[in-house]
């Protein structure tokens, strides 16, 4: 990196400071993460000023963390530029932290309610060996669960009555599609069976949690044409770094039918150029799979790692567009993407999240001629009833097999 006048000076004043022999650690940390020059000089402007403020105060290294920092930061900036630093500060931690000059970062102490919580997270691993996804849903509904009855209080169990159990189930499915609220009601029974076999409660308050009214294959699935999934595509901006990360991801949704999820978790070396196939990276269905990649995908993909990713030691296909260049960080991410796409391209849908994409592939392939086996297959259905749904949209044949209204029609 080319040092500008501004950073040797600053780099020269800390040369001399308590964070002297961090500095060229810190720099390279942060180029290391992709921020550009004119931000890691602006950051070792502030690291002069830190330095000043250490030997004003009094403090050494080993006083720093999180809340020192704030401390400082709180008289020089607000709001969102204090935000925006706080990713370069993390970095400065990190790096006290690995030399051992700095304490390491103490996590704030758990609640009661949230101690309960991580003991029915130990029982489900330990002794009902449930997987990592399970035992992150149902514990995250539990500690919601506890935390809205107790409080930061003391979590005493055998206080939980029946008309608790049902009143917050109740007011949880106003908010909650009728699935999210059958988990938490799944989550909840085996919680309170977990209580009364440690003897937490004297009677199982399993039987009074309500059952959630929820039928499978009631409803349509939500759907595009394919022509306002080209229009989606078309409508997309592919000229500018961003852009082209976008629409490669909406080209793996739109053609391949990958969930929010494995856009976000497809890494690199999943993607073999040399045999036009791709590992998809999935925590369902039939987990891990491989699939044909096909051109105007690969074409996509490629043009956005050449041109359009940034430089990063992130394996993750898809990163940030701005430093630090890391994964995505969520599935939310993805949704966010697919409804701006589809407002912009002004496609009138009810739906606009990640999971659209899916159904519209599927409603599609349904009307070309493919069987629901080979649906399954694209979109690695684990029981064939998941894709079962998808014949109710070919409302043709249905008409074929209905019954005729007796009188006829009037």
């Amino acid at each position: 990196m080319t040092i500008s006048s501004t950073q040797f000076t600053a780099i020269t004043r800390l040369t001399s400071s308590l964070l002297g022999p961090y500095v060229q650690p810190y720099i390279t940390r942060l180029e290391e993460r992709g921020y550009p020059p004119t931000t890691i000089q602006n950051q070792l402007r502030h690291m002069v000023k830190l330095s000043r403020w250490l030997t004003r105060t009094d403090r050494d290294l080993g006083d720093l963390n999180e809340e020192a920092l704030d401390r400082f930061w709180r008289r020089r900036t607000r709001g969102q530029k204090r935000k925006s630093a706080a990713p370069a500060l993390e970095a400065f931690l990190a790096v006290l932290r690995t030399a051992r000059v700095t304490p390491p970062a103490v996590a704030p102490p758990r609640t009661p309610a949230q101690r309960l919580a991580d003991r029915y997270r130990r029982h489900l691993v330990e002794e009902r060996g449930f997987s990592p996804l399970t035992v992150d849903s149902y514990g995250r509904n539990i500690e919601r669960f506890v935390t809205h009855h107790f409080g930061v209080g003391a979590a005493v169990t055998s206080r939980i009555q029946a008309r608790d159990v049902v009143g917050y189930v109740q007011r949880n499915a106003l908010t909650h599609t009728p699935q999210q609220t059958k988990s938490v009601v799944t989550a909840l029974r085996s919680f309170f069976r977990f209580l009364h076999y440690q003897g937490s409660i004297r009677v199982d308050l399993a039987s009074v949690v309500p059952a959630v009214a929820h039928w499978r294959m009631t409803g349509l699935p939500k759907h595009l044409p394919a022509k306002s999934v080209q229009k989606v595509l078309d409508r997309c901006e592919q000229t500018t770094p961003i852009g082209q990360r976008n629409y490669a991801i909406l080209l793996l949704l739109a053609r391949l039918g990958l969930r929010a999820g494995e856009v976000v978790a497809l890494q690199l070396e999943d993607l073999d150029w040399e045999n036009a196939q791709i590992t998809i990276r999935s925590k369902k269905g039939r987990g891990w799979a491989r699939m044909p990649l096909p051109t105007e995908v690969g074409r996509a993909l490629a043009r956005y790692l050449r041109y359009g990713r940034p430089s990063s030691l992130c394996r993750n296909v898809f990163v940030r567009s701005v430093a630090p260049y890391g994964r995505l960080s969520a599935s939310a991410n993805i949704a966010c993407l697919t409804r701006s796409a589809i407002e912009k391209a002004g496609v009138e849908s009810v739906r606009k999240g990640a999971h659209l994409f899916r159904h519209s592939l599927a409603t599609a392939m349904l009307r070309q001629g493919a069987s629901l086996d080979e649906i399954g297959q694209v979109l690695r259905h684990q029981d064939p009833n998941t894709t079962a749904i998808y014949a109710k949209v070919d409302l043709d044949a249905l008409r074929r097999l209905a019954l005729s209204w007796p009188g006829g029609v009037r």
